[in-house]
Parts: C-alpha cells; sequence; structure tokens
C-alpha cells in the first residue's frame, strides 16, 4: 500500500453538509474482513447485505466495498497493526464496517478498535439491544429489552493515560501527588515505603510470608470533560426525539465520583434544561420535555451504574435510551447483550454526529479456534450493517435484513451457538445462514 494514498475503488464519496449524510447511489464503503472469525464472518454478511440492497433497489442503488487492513493480516502483510491508508480510507469515505480484530500484545497500540474511535473522534458508541422471536435467552422475558445505549467512546478510563507500577512515571506522579496535595496522597495506601513496610511488618507478625515493600503502585487518569459530555448526551436526547423514544436515563457512578460522573449527570440536567427546555418533576432532578418542544413527554433521569445492572435484569421497562461514560457503557452494553442471545449478535456502531464518520462493528472477539472453520453466527456484522444501511438513510434494506433475520430464527436453522439452546434446532454452517437470511427476505 502506497504510504500516502487514500484507497480507491469505483463508486462515489458519501459527504456531509450541515450535518447531514449526503449519500450517492453507488457509495464506496471501506471494510476490514476482522481476524480470526473475521473472514468467515465478512463473507456470509457481505452477500447478506449485496442481496438486501438488490432487492430493495433492483440494481438502482449498489455499494462499492472497499477492503482495507488493520489487526493480524495488516502486519503480516505490510508490518503495522493500523496503516494510516486504513485510517484516511474511514476519514475520506465518512462510513466504513468491519469485523473483529486482534489487540496487539506486548506493546504498540493498546486497542485498534479504541485507536481508530479516538483518530476519528468516533465519540459515540451506539449500542441497541432487543430480542429477536426465538433467540435463546437466560431471562424469561427478553420481549421486554428494548434499549438503545449511547456510550461516551473516547474519554474515561479508555484515554490510555496509564503509568506501571513502580515506573519512573508513576513515581513523578506519587512525588507530585505528596507534595502538592497531600492530603489526597495519604489515600494512595501504599504510595511510600513505610507503609509498605508497616504491611509487610503487620503480615509477618501474623506468621504470613511477606515480600519487598517496595513502592509499586499504577497510576490511571480518568478525564471525563463538559463537552465531551454533552455532545453524547445531547445525541442520545435528539436520538430520543427523532425515533420517538420514551425517556433518555443518565447512567453513572457519581455517587462515588463526584467530579467526574457526578458531573456528568449533572451537565446532562444542565443540557436537558437549556437546550430543550426540560422543566423538573416534583422538585428534580428528573425533568421532562414540555408540550409544545420537540420530544414533548421525553423524561430526562439518572441512575447509578451499579443499581442499573441489576433492574435492566429486574425492571427491563424503565430503561429506553441510556447515556453513560465509556466504561459503564462497555460494561452495561455486554451485560444487555448476554439478556437477548449473547455477545455473537450482538451490533456496534462508533459515530461523529457532528462530522458524519462512522464505523460499525461487530462487538465480539476474534474466536480463532474457530477460524476458517465456517461455523460462527455471523449476527453482529449482518447487524451492524443493518445499522449502517439505517444510518445512510437505506431504511428499505436494513428492514429485509431484519425480515430475513427473523425469518433464518423462526426456522430454526441456525448456527451451533443457538442451536444448541433450540429445541428441534438444525445447526446449519455461517454460510449457510446466511444463505437462510437471504432466503428469508
Amino acid at each position: 500500500m502506497p504510504d500516502t494514498k487514500v484507497p480507491h475503488a469505483a463508486g462515489d464519496r458519501i459527504t456531509s453538509a450541515a450535518g447531514k449524510l449526503i449519500v450517492p447511489d453507488h457509495p464506496v464503503i471501506p471494510f476490514i474482513r476482522g481476524d480470526g472469525t473475521g473472514a468467515d464472518i465478512w463473507a456470509s454478511s457481505v452477500r447478506v447485505f449485496d442481496a438486501a440492497v438488490a432487492k430493495a433497489y433492483g440494481g438502482k442503488k449498489k455499494i462499492s466495498w472497499l477492503e482495507v487492513f488493520a489487526g493480524e493480516e495488516s502486519f503480516k502483510r505490510f508490518n503495522t497493526w493500523l496503516p494510516d491508508e486504513t485510517v484516511e480510507a474511514f476519514r475520506h469515505y465518512l462510513v466504513g464496517i468491519k469485523g473483529p480484530l486482534t489487540t496487539p500484545v506486548g506493546g504498540g497500540i493498546r486497542s485498534l478498535n479504541v485507536a481508530l474511535r479516538q483518530m476519528l473522534d468516533l465519540y459515540v458508541c451506539l449500542r441497541p439491544v432487543q430480542w429477536f422471536t426465538g433467540v435463546p435467552s437466560p431471562v424469561k422475558h427478553p420481549e421486554k429489552i428494548d434499549m438503545v445505549i449511547f456510550r461516551e467512546n473516547t474519554e474515561d478510563i479508555y484515554a490510555g493515560i496509564e503509568y506501571a507500577g513502580g515506573s519512573p512515571e508513576s513515581q513523578k506522579i506519587l512525588d507530585f501527588m505528596a507534595a502538592n496535595f497531600p492530603k489526597e496522597f495519604k489515600k494512595i495506601r501504599f504510595g511510600t515505603i513505610e507503609a509498605g513496610e508497616k504491611w509487610v511488618k503487620d503480615l509477618q507478625a501474623a506468621g504470613a510470608p511477606a515480600g519487598s515493600p517496595a513502592v509499586e503502585v499504577g497510576i490511571g487518569f480518568k478525564p471525563i470533560s463538559h463537552l465531551g459530555s454533552i455532545r453524547l448526551i445531547q445525541a442520545a436526547i435528539d436520538y430520543a426525539i427523532t425515533k420517538k423514544r420514551r425517556s433518555v436515563t443518565i447512567v453513572h457512578k457519581g455517587n462515588i465520583m463526584k467530579f467526574t460522573e457526578g458531573a456528568f449527570r449533572d451537565w446532562g440536567y444542565k443540557l436537558a434544561k437549556e437546550r430543550y427546555g426540560a422543566v423538573e418533576i416534583d422538585g428534580g432532578p428528573w425533568c421532562r420535555i414540555p408540550e409544545g418542544k420537540p420530544g414533548a413527554g421525553i423524561v430526562i433521569k439518572d441512575s447509578i451504574a451499579d443499581i442499573t445492572l441489576q433492574q435492566v435484569l429486574t425492571r427491563p421497562t424503565d430503561f429506553d435510551v441510556i447515556a453513560t461514560l465509556n466504561l459503564n457503557g462497555d460494561y452495561l452494553s455486554d451485560a444487555l447483550a448476554a439478556q437477548v442471545g449473547g455477545i455473537g449478535i450482538a451490533p456496534g456502531g462508533n459515530i461523529n454526529y457532528l462530522s458524519g464518520h462512522a464505523i460499525f462493528e461487530a462487538t465480539h472477539g476474534t474466536a480463532p479456534k474457530y477460524a476458517n472453520k465456517d461455523v460462527v453466527n455471523p449476527g453482529s456484522v449482518v447487524l451492524s450493517g443493518e445499522m449502517m444501511f439505517r444510518y445512510l438513510g437505506w431504511d428499505d434494506v436494513a428492514d429485509l435484513i431484519v425480515k430475513g433475520l427473523n425469518g433464518a430464527i423462526g426456522s430454526r436453522k441456525v448456527t451451533y451457538d443457538f442451536a444448541r439452546q433450540m429445541e428441534g434446532a438444525t445447526e446449519i454452517k455461517c454460510s449457510a445462514f446466511g444463505d437462510n437470511i437471504i432466503a428469508h427476505m
């Protein structure tokens, strides 16, 4: 691959103007097959996409797929995990899709997925969670789960500002804290040799073996900004208005982290009042958009993260659109995916609503032990494609994909992950499941 050129394919660029996408009839869409099972999943999924486009538009519209590289395949070919050309392709063509990628071990990029999100400022991780009839579920009433998670995608501990215990960088931070914030420094339990020595002596007095009292404290930073928070929460409220949803719940751990997660909550309420005219309910802090305003009746509320993880199980209908921070969103979206059939069919999109950039992706791992066996469920990429087509405004295509998937699952001819849990099911290959989806469009 050339060092500076953007990869090209026959077709036209998607562009953006005034915050709206301009989608040609033959758009170029960059894609990454993915590592491990990615090749199998992509081969099945792209046939579903092309069939849905052909059926919806009869040849008047067509995707021009442009393959770009990242992960293991990229490292084999170009000796780099994430080529500049790949990033530039997603930047140039605005919208793309990808399979699962391996995270390099032993140095280099901490996470290829996080790197792409940060390089393109894809500040929303959009994770819709709904149940498809017939999908095995560990809960009694998965049909009650219909939520859309807006997970902040660029801040929080995922910013990657972290220093190893015992490193010079960690020690500099400890020294700075001791000199400038002595009260807070005392809360670092073993930030001094003296504290370590006391702990070692206490262990030895109790007859337990103890190691060295060396100062080894891993240090990490959790940046949460006002602008980063309100653009995420604004995207969630705008979505709720556009899609005529009932509520937006701000999920946080502000009872403990008052100036990061607590601020996220407070900034959210302030935004709801100042931008959308929301008024407090029964003295607040919950509020509602009043009559006469866009989104009238939508309730903006908040919930503590640990309570939320319990209540999405016990009271799922209380939640509709959720706006939350990066780590909370990671836990919550995967936990909810388990309730509706597992991470194997959980879709995701990483979006910058201001610039129009978006990368839709499989949310599961690479599962290398199943690579090239044509057995895994392609549902995560298929449904991520469904999200992508809705984002492009090609709703007819998205509707066909959903119809096909519902029909395929209803036929009980499914991949092994579903077949082993569905009574009377027939296990079929990944490629055959793609065919089954197409047959039920």
